[in-house]
């Protein structure tokens, strides 16, 4: 079992970002004014549909009730993590995951799924072609397209700068960018350092934002359907939170790129573009909330505290 590790972080006040004073809504919005209500106003050009082979579709064995359970991963863009997705999409294009199971579970932290074997011979056989990619990687040189935005609203103690790619979740420095850890964020269990992982075993954040594993953990992908399926599991009771009774670990039947499943069986899902005009001024009304509900503004709101608008297209057919 790859054990996902914890690392303590230490912060100075320094390094924490200015929270600006509260506003009663974003500049240019009425009071009462919600995120939702942004989001209805986006045009279908704010919309980017989701390549089916940047989505991996994971079928875990059917709950309790019989009822099935789906997770739909979408995988990081390029050239965030680059190498890890690749393996992702080496793994899944072998069906590697098949009979595999999600093993560990822990509470406020993650459930973790793969082999699970610490003994390499009794460990299922990994495909060829896998990249050993090195730490240096889980930071990025900076691309300057235009496709990464920050918003005045988003506040963050653990970088100079917090945003949005392509719809990801992502910290920046002058030279480097990253993935952040975000409730929903999928990684790459690894063993000590310099060992980074090979992307067999993944983890999916079911609590609170570990952002100190922010360049330390490559994160491939983020959960855009059936995370509840992986946060409602038991927790386990071994070491490091593994099932300590094999009989709970819940079995995964396929696992597959959108792309390889038959055209009616797959799943279609769009997100709102973070450089649209719609994700701005949400980001600036869920920073300063003041509506029927909310009644003393935050005045800022972390990048993790955003919610991403991803729609399902397809939603008549989800399992």
């Amino acid at each position: 079992m790859k054990s996902l590790l914890t690392a303590a972080a230490t912060l100075s006040l320094a390094a924490c970002a200015t929270v600006p004073p509260p506003q009663p809504v974003a500049a240019g919005e009425p009071d009462g004014t919600t995120p939702a209500d942004m989001v209805a106003l986006a045009s279908e050009a704010d919309w980017t549909a989701i390549a089916p082979e940047d989505l991996l579709v994971m079928d875990l064995a059917p709950n309790s009730a019989g009822q099935p359970r789906r997770i739909v991963i979408q995988l990081m863009p390029e050239p965030l993590s680059e190498g890890w997705v690749r393996n992702v999409r080496t793994l899944a294009r072998a069906h590697w995951w098949d009979g595999t199971t999600v093993y560990r579970v822990v509470d406020n932290w993650v459930a973790q799924w793969g082999d699970g074997e610490d003994d390499p011979a009794r460990a299922k056989p990994l495909p060829d072609g896998l990249l050993s990619v090195p730490e240096n990687e889980y930071v990025t040189p900076r691309p300057r397209d235009g496709r990464t935005a920050a918003f005045p609203g988003i506040t963050d103690p653990y970088a100079p700068h917090a945003g949005f790619r392509d719809g990801f979740p992502v910290a920046w420095n002058e030279g480097t960018i990253w993935p952040t850890h975000c409730y929903a964020s999928v990684g790459v269990a690894r063993d000590l350092s310099p060992n980074t992982g090979t992307g067999a075993e993944l983890y999916a954040v079911i609590g609170h934002a570990p952002r100190r594993l922010d360049r330390n953990i490559a994160v491939i992908g983020r959960v855009i359907a059936g995370i509840e399926h992986l946060s409602v599991l038991a927790r386990g009771t071994g070491d490091a939170g593994v099932y300590a009774d094999a009989a709970q670990r819940v079995p995964i039947l396929r696992a597959r790129l959108a792309d390889e499943l038959p055209q009616g069986e797959r799943p279609r899902f769009r997100t709102l573009s973070p450089t649209s005009e719609a994700f701005a001024r949400m980001v600036g009304v869920t920073a300063n909330r003041f509506d029927s509900f909310y009644r003393v503004p935050a005045g800022g709101v972390d990048v993790c505290g955003v919610s991403v608008p991803v729609e399902r297209l397809d939603a008549g057919d989800a399992p």
